[in-house]
Protein backbone atom coordinates (compact mmCIF):
# COMPACT_ATOMS: atom_id res chain seq x y z
CA UNK A 1 0.00 0.00 0.00
CA UNK A 2 1.46 3.11 -0.80
CA UNK A 3 2.35 5.82 1.54
CA UNK A 4 -0.18 8.84 2.02
CA UNK A 5 1.83 12.15 0.87
CA UNK A 6 3.16 14.65 3.24
CA UNK A 7 2.62 12.22 6.24
CA UNK A 8 5.95 11.83 7.21
CA UNK A 9 6.90 13.20 10.69
CA UNK A 10 9.15 15.75 9.69
CA UNK A 11 6.71 17.53 7.27
CA UNK A 12 3.70 17.44 9.97
CA UNK A 13 6.34 19.15 12.25
CA UNK A 14 7.09 21.73 9.55
CA UNK A 15 3.00 21.97 9.21
CA UNK A 16 2.53 22.34 12.45
CA UNK A 17 5.09 25.05 12.68
CA UNK A 18 3.94 26.83 9.81
CA UNK A 19 0.03 26.34 10.98
CA UNK A 20 0.82 28.70 14.15
CA UNK A 21 0.75 31.58 12.07
CA UNK A 22 -0.35 30.88 8.83
CA UNK A 23 0.16 34.53 7.28
CA UNK A 24 3.21 35.14 8.70
CA UNK A 25 7.03 35.14 6.30
CA UNK A 26 9.26 32.22 7.71
CA UNK A 27 13.06 32.20 7.65
CA UNK A 28 14.07 28.70 6.84
CA UNK A 29 16.41 29.02 10.17
CA UNK A 30 13.83 29.71 12.23
CA UNK A 31 11.61 26.95 11.12
CA UNK A 32 14.61 24.93 11.65
CA UNK A 33 14.98 25.95 14.94
CA UNK A 34 11.12 25.42 16.00
CA UNK A 35 11.11 22.07 14.31
CA UNK A 36 15.03 20.60 15.32
CA UNK A 37 15.05 19.52 11.72
CA UNK A 38 18.35 19.57 10.38
CA UNK A 39 18.46 21.54 6.81
CA UNK A 40 19.27 18.76 4.98
CA UNK A 41 15.96 17.12 5.51
CA UNK A 42 14.34 20.74 6.04
CA UNK A 43 15.26 22.32 2.93
CA UNK A 44 14.42 19.60 0.61
CA UNK A 45 10.29 19.74 1.84
CA UNK A 46 10.11 23.25 2.05
CA UNK A 47 11.42 22.78 -2.18
CA UNK A 48 8.52 20.00 -2.25
CA UNK A 49 5.77 21.70 -1.43
CA UNK A 50 6.75 24.98 -2.71
CA UNK A 51 6.67 22.89 -5.91
CA UNK A 52 3.54 21.40 -5.43
CA UNK A 53 1.94 24.93 -4.71
CA UNK A 54 1.60 24.52 -1.19
CA UNK A 55 3.78 27.24 -0.35
CA UNK A 56 4.54 30.74 -0.89
CA UNK A 57 8.14 31.88 -1.45
CA UNK A 58 9.87 35.01 -2.06
CA UNK A 59 13.50 36.63 -1.40
CA UNK A 60 13.74 39.28 1.23
CA UNK A 61 17.19 41.56 0.39
CA UNK A 62 19.50 42.28 2.96
CA UNK A 63 19.69 45.30 4.92
CA UNK A 64 23.68 44.88 5.39
CA UNK A 65 25.82 45.08 2.53
CA UNK A 66 27.88 41.64 0.74
CA UNK A 67 25.01 39.51 2.78
CA UNK A 68 22.95 37.60 0.16
CA UNK A 69 18.92 38.20 0.41
CA UNK A 70 17.32 35.48 2.78
CA UNK A 71 14.59 32.93 1.29
CA UNK A 72 11.09 33.15 3.56
CA UNK A 73 8.09 30.52 3.01
CA UNK A 74 4.25 30.87 4.26
CA UNK A 75 1.51 28.21 3.70
CA UNK A 76 -0.71 29.22 0.46
CA UNK A 77 -4.40 28.81 1.22
CA UNK A 78 -4.51 25.13 -0.31
CA UNK A 79 -0.80 23.80 2.06
CA UNK A 80 -2.94 25.68 4.89
CA UNK A 81 -5.87 23.12 4.37
CA UNK A 82 -3.73 20.55 3.37
CA UNK A 83 -1.71 20.88 6.66
CA UNK A 84 -4.88 21.02 8.92
CA UNK A 85 -6.13 17.55 7.17
CA UNK A 86 -2.87 16.26 7.68
CA UNK A 87 -2.20 17.02 11.08
CA UNK A 88 -5.94 16.17 12.01
CA UNK A 89 -5.59 12.53 10.56
CA UNK A 90 -1.88 11.74 12.12
CA UNK A 91 -2.53 8.83 14.54
CA UNK A 92 -2.30 9.46 18.18
CA UNK A 93 0.63 8.89 20.06
CA UNK A 94 0.43 5.08 22.04
CA UNK A 95 0.31 5.87 25.55
CA UNK A 96 2.93 4.53 27.69
CA UNK A 97 1.81 2.63 30.93
CA UNK A 98 4.04 3.81 33.91
CA UNK A 99 5.88 2.26 36.47
CA UNK A 100 2.79 2.38 38.79
CA UNK A 101 0.69 0.50 36.44
CA UNK A 102 3.61 -2.03 35.17
CA UNK A 103 3.83 -2.72 38.66
CA UNK A 104 0.33 -3.74 39.90
CA UNK A 105 -0.42 -5.15 36.17
CA UNK A 106 2.72 -7.82 36.80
Amino acid sequence: MPRIPHTSPQTLSLFSALLEEPQRWRYGYDLSKQTALASGTLYPILMRLSEQKLLETTWEPSDEPGRPPRHLYRLTADGAALADQRLAARPAKPRTIGPAIQARTA
